[in-house]
């Protein structure tokens, strides 16, 4: 290839594959030429750049204005400069020019482009050579990478990674013909540039963007569609716990009240002093199993006065004690240090495991009445698979509002099936509890009257209209060190979860991830936030919850102010008794049926987020199957061990009894409690397993998808990255932000 004698072959690029295809097709847009920062080259020291490179820029004074002839070949993206005959007789090196939007520089010169034919089979890339006036040249090479940053491709040639990322490797020479350096340029199809547009954060593929302000209606509108697509995760836990607790209906509306306004008011300081994404904070499915090992315990099964005060009193002490452990966590540090060990193989099978730990509770529960939960499961796949496409006005109804919207209909349809005198029984009223039931035939169809008929609640009639929960209102919480212990490895396993959840939707709100100190803040308020949810009695800890990606992927809404509305209108209704009462007043099996289909979204969330990761890679799918293995297998032989529990408690109650009679036996009984429930317990067993293979088997960055997170230095240099993530305000300079955004 000849450089300098031919001025017209330097005027534009030239395609050599052997096919004769155009760059565009393969190459569509490349981001402006950014040195490695790992490499020593820092982009803000325009000079010295240019010294090394054996440019000169504008700032060495030897400046110029672009020339007439230099323009910008559309087809391939890239910047075709003067001739080496016009360089030669304008100057002795070329000029800079000054890319006008991100402050960068762009060389102006010549680009030809040909297929590297010689790549091996296993590998898809191309390379190209870009001559400038002196002779010299660059070569490009292209490989598909993850959205985390890594180049990842299998042995087919297939990108594990998602598709639309794809950077290119630049390999500078010096005239000394010494092995230059790789510089990624990030390429994003559609025209679409990686980084901030317009300085308000809005992410290319969403209606509202982090920063939008899109008007004070529209924002109570996407507020409120935001939490109504996470109802089922929000208020259908007090209906598992509550019952299993010894509590009336009056208690269950009380504690999805008590949930609402820790969840509302969690969520708002979070989207201010957290991580500051649009991420919703509430009781999770993690605290749940717990939950239920603790009240299952042989201590607790024959109270008869005051059992549910009781129970949730120890539950408050256990959440305290894990929370502050959560907090120590986040304000120390540690969190930071920890983020090397937390990849995507150790996220996705331990997310899956929360889901998969209450198959043995799920359509069991359900099942009691099957004429309702059955046409309730089929009614929102419905909605969310094949009538996810349908829009009205605008709106694809079915697709966002899949869960409130089935369990309204089906609520409306077991209604009538009551009023129709589908569950009246001669004789058998289903206001007499159960325990106090002689007639034989009546105690038969106790069971099906409870779960099915919609008028089985009392809530309505018993909770008040305004009710404000208030700190301590079941009393001052018990600390046992049995439980405590219980409480600090799920808040462990909780934060876990929510490193996941934080990478991933930051991709998609923000397109660079935060920095380590900001997750160290978001996981320190988390526990804080924990802490406000054991004073008040919830029952369960508040975390991320790991559905909220697959809410912002739906809804397409990742404004900041539209959540902290939808969170004041959760605290509003959390002092409304009556709301509370309508939603305890739900029939188990409905909840139980809905519980079926967000436990297996979240197995699904969880396993997601392997994407980033050399899926094919035997290594990773070998940790992940015997991790999910070992994670059902383990508890499913601690459960084994409660011949008592088997004659006491329901049978989809069994596996959270293995506390008290488990294999375990050592000095200390309260150690012994700890350990039995511990390994009883799915999500724990997977991420130890998962945690220990992938932090000892050998494998590459890429193969296992490491997270990459964003640095002190990105922030310095992108405004736009300080305004997704620093803390508002005064707040910065008053929190040492430069220690918690920038650690």
């Amino acid at each position: 290839m000849e450089t300098g004698s031919n001025s017209d072959s330097l005027d534009k690029a030239e395609i050599s594959n052997g096919r004769g295809n155009k760059l565009g097709s393969m190459l569509p847009k490349i981001e402006p030429f950014v040195p490695k920062r790992d490499q020593n080259h820092n982009p803000r020291e325009l000079r010295s750049w240019a010294k090394r490179t054996g440019f000169v820029s504008h700032l060495s004074g030897e400046t110029g204005t672009a020339s007439s002839t230099e323009r910008f070949d559309s087809s391939t993206g890239f910047h075709v400069g003067k001739s080496s005959r016009d360089q030669r007789a304008g100057g002795s090196s070329p000029k800079i020019e000054i890319d006008p939007v991100l402050g960068r520089t762009r060389p102006n010169m010549g680009v030809e482009i040909e297929m590297d034919s010689g790549s091996g089979s296993g590998s898809r890339q191309g390379r190209k050579t870009v001559a400038d006036g002196n002779g010299l040249g660059e070569k490009v090479e292209e490989r598909k990478v993850g959205l985390n940053g890594n180049g990842v491709e299998n042995g087919n040639g297939k990108g594990n990674g998602v598709a639309s990322v794809t950077p290119l490797v630049v390999e500078e020479k010096d005239e000394e013909g010494k092995g230059g350096r790789d510089v990624e340029i990030g390429m994003y199809p559609e025209g679409e540039e990686q980084g901030h547009e317009g300085g308000n954060g809005h992410h290319p593929g969403l209606k509202v963007g982090l920063r939008d302000n899109p008007g004070f209606g529209a924002l109570i509108y996407y507020g409120l569609q935001h939490f109504l697509s996470l109802a089922g995760s929000l208020i259908f836990i007090p209906s598992v716990m509550v019952p299993a607790m010894g509590g009336t209906d009056k208690d269950t509306a009380t504690v999805i009240s008590t949930m609402l306004l820790v969840s509302g008011i969690s969520t708002i300081l979070h989207s201010y002093f957290g991580s500051r994404l649009p991420l919703v904070q509430g009781s999770s499915f993690i605290y749940l199993a717990p939950a239920l090992v603790i009240i299952n315990a042989r201590d607790y099964r024959n109270l008869a006065e005051h059992k549910f005060r009781h129970i949730m009193r120890e539950l408050q002490g256990a959440i305290i004690v894990g929370s502050i452990f959560q907090s120590i966590l986040g304000f120390s540090g540690l969190m930071s240090l920890l983020l090397r060990l937390i990849n995507p193989v150790v996220v996705a099978p331990t997310v899956a495991a929360v889901g998969l730990a209450f198959f043995s509770y799920g359509f069991p529960q359900a099942g009691s009445c099957i004429e309702v939960s059955v046409p309730l499961l089929l009614l929102v796949l419905i909605c969310t698979l094949y009538l996810r496409g349908i829009s009205i006005f605008g709106h694809r109804l079915f697709r966002i509002y899949a869960v409130p919207l089935s369990v309204t209909i089906t609520w409306i349809y077991a209604f009538f099936l009551t009023a129709g005198g589908a569950y009246d029984y001669k004789g058998c009223s289903p206001e007499i509890p159960s325990s106090n039931i002689l007639v034989d035939e009546c105690r038969k169809h106790a069971y099906t009257m409870k779960h099915c008929r919609t008028d089985a609640s009392n809530a309505w009639r018993t909770a008040a209209w305004v009710r404000i929960p208030y700190p301590l209102q079941w009393g001052v919480p018990i600390f046992h060190f049995r439980t405590s212990l219980i409480m600090i490895i799920v808040s462990l396993v909780a934060s876990v979860d929510s490193v996941g959840t934080y990478h991933s939707a930051s991709l998609l709100v923000s397109l660079k991830p935060p920095t380590p100190g900001v997750v160290s803040r978001g996981i320190a308020l988390e526990g804080f936030c924990s802490l406000l949810a054991g004073i008040w009695g919830s029952g369960t800890g508040s975390t991320t919850l790991t559905e909220n990606t697959h809410t912002i992927n739906k809804t397409k809404m990742a404004s900041r102010r539209a959540l902290v509305f939808g969170a004041l209108f959760l605290i509003l209704f959390s002092v409304v008794g009556k709301v509370g009462a309508i939603l305890a007043s739900i029939p188990l099996s409905l909840a139980a049926a809905i519980l079926c289909f967000m436990w297996a979204l979240v197995v699904a969330v969880g396993l997601s987020t392997l994407q980033y990761t050399q899926t094919a890679s035997f290594r990773n799918i070998t940790i992940v199957g015997v991790s999910l293995f070992l994670g059902l297998s383990i508890p499913a032989y601690f459960q084994q061990y409660q011949p008592e529990s088997i004659l006491m408690l329901p049978s989809y109650f069994v596996p959270y009894a293995a506390a008290s009679d488990g294999p375990v036996h050592t000095i200390n009984e309260q150690l012994d409690f700890s350990i039995n429930a511990l390994l009883s317990m799915s999500m724990v067993v997977t991420f130890l397993v998962a945690f220990v293979l992938d932090n000892t088997v050998p494998g590459s960055r890429e193969e296992r998808g490491v997270y990459i997170w964003s640095c002190a230095e990105d922030v310095a240099t992108d405004p736009s990255l300080q305004l997704d993530y620093s803390l508002p305000g005064k707040f910065s300079s008053l929190c040492c932000c430069s220690s918690c955004l920038r650690a």
